[in-house]
């Protein structure tokens, strides 16, 4: 619901930081969301590969 006065400049600044925080939290939880999803794809793929691939024979010897 809509408020029908008209705010004080203190009170519409404190709420605009309030709203801002919030985004900034929301975007931060976002990605590190995103990110750990990534790791859980490359984590399973590595699981489910040919170990031969990632370490090929003579691997060590570079």
């Amino acid at each position: 619901m809509v408020e029908g006065r008209i705010k004080p400049h203190r009170e519409q600044v404190a709420e605009q930081e309030r709203r801002d925080e919030q985004q900034r939290a929301f975007t931060r939880n976002q990605v590190f969301g995103l990110l750990m999803l990534a790791a859980a794809i490359v984590a399973w793929w590595l699981v489910h590969t040919n170990p031969r691939w990632i370490f090929p024979a003579g691997w060590w010897r570079l």
